[in-house]
């Protein structure tokens, strides 16, 4: 086995002293000159050196290391939020560790409890609910944490403008004519999902297409949430216009309404939330709220660093955009189907 190279075998061969290669190699060169610091950390490259993580955090009290829970691991949205924060944390010096929740509250204590009593230096959490007893005790144990993805009341957070996204929703599907409006909620704990909701019905209502309370179906965010939704609401009388506030949620239901028969996009209009690559290559190409998602990420990193380094941070609201695709722009308002 090859000897594990250290900060003294760099030292020696820079002729330059241990601790300055230590500073250097940590990113802590403003004391150094330009030169000696290129020399420092070329021979570091060239012998094979390797940061030891967890000697510096003995040193240091820190570890480098950032706790992020998800829901799932699996899910394309928030696998992209990680995108954006292991990318941002790696170009500032940390790893990026994740877990998934499940989105189940014992399941989630315990993979906090789990990153803290492995001392990550702060957490980005991404499945927070509206209301979380669970974040006030982190805050009250002074765990530093930003949440992502998911807001929830008094505590920072990097999301995307949910409400003026349903917002966006709503006015699309009304103005390629539909009239009878329904929504696939999403589980009422997520922040995206309530306001979503708010936001697509405050702007029907606003245009003077009010939407019928019981139109609107809480789902998972999946397909067979949607699907189970989609099945609810025809059950309830047949809707024109369907925002559902995530895109596997819409393609279920765009599965439950081909199964019933009806052409999707021509005599429901459909619009989903997220613009998942997926979207453009369905057999009826999805219309959408797009949220710059991996964006999302990197500045949800950047929030919590900003917490580790000043003892505050703010919270940031991304924009959304429309994305139109066949599901609403192909839309005949039933009237223009009239003989």
């Amino acid at each position: 086995m090859n000897k594990r190279v250290t900060l003294r075998d760099v030292a020696g061969v820079t002729g330059v002293h241990v601790s300055t290669v230590s500073r250097v190699l940590r990113g802590d060169d403003v004391r150094v000159s330009p030169a000696t610091a290129t020399r420092i950390t070329e021979a570091a490259k060239e012998l094979g050196f390797h940061r030891d993580r967890w000697a510096a955090s003995l040193r240091s009290g820190k570890t480098g290391v950032i706790g992020v829970l998800v829901p799932r691991i699996t899910d394309i949205v928030l696998a992209t939020v990680f995108e954006g924060i292991d990318a941002a944390a790696a170009g500032a010096g940390y790893q990026a560790v994740v877990s998934s929740s499940w989105d189940d509250d014992d399941g989630r204590t315990v993979r906090i409890q789990r990153f803290i009593g492995e001392r990550v230096d702060g957490l980005i959490i991404g499945d927070a609910r509206r209301n979380d007893p669970t974040l006030a005790r982190l805050a009250a144990d002074r765990v530093p944490f930003v949440l992502v993805s998911r807001a929830s009341r008094g505590f920072p957070s990097v999301t995307g403008r949910d409400r003026f996204g349903g917002r966006l929703a709503a006015e699309h599907l009304i103005d390629v004519g539909c009239r009878r409006l329904a929504v696939v909620a999403g589980p009422a704990h997520a922040s995206t999902s309530a306001d979503r909701v708010a936001g697509f019905v405050a702007a029907a209502t606003a245009r003077g297409v009010p939407v019928d309370p019981r139109l609107v179906i809480p789902s998972s965010f999946d397909v067979a949430g949607g699907a189970s939704a989609m099945d609810r609401l025809l059950q309830i009388g047949r809707p024109d216009g369907v925002f559902a506030v995530n895109d596997f949620a819409a393609i279920g239901a765009m599965g439950t309404l081909r199964d019933h028969g009806l052409r999707v996009g021509r005599q429901i209009a459909v619009i989903g939330y997220n613009d998942i690559d997926v979207d453009a290559k369905l057999l009826v190409p999805l219309t959408s709220i797009r949220t710059p998602l991996r964006d999302m990420g990197t500045r949800a990193l950047h929030a919590l660093l900003a917490l580790l380094d000043s003892g505050s941070t703010q919270s940031a609201r991304l924009e959304p955009e429309l994305v139109v695709r066949a599901t609403t722009s192909d839309f005949v308002p039933a009237a223009a189907l009239a003989p």
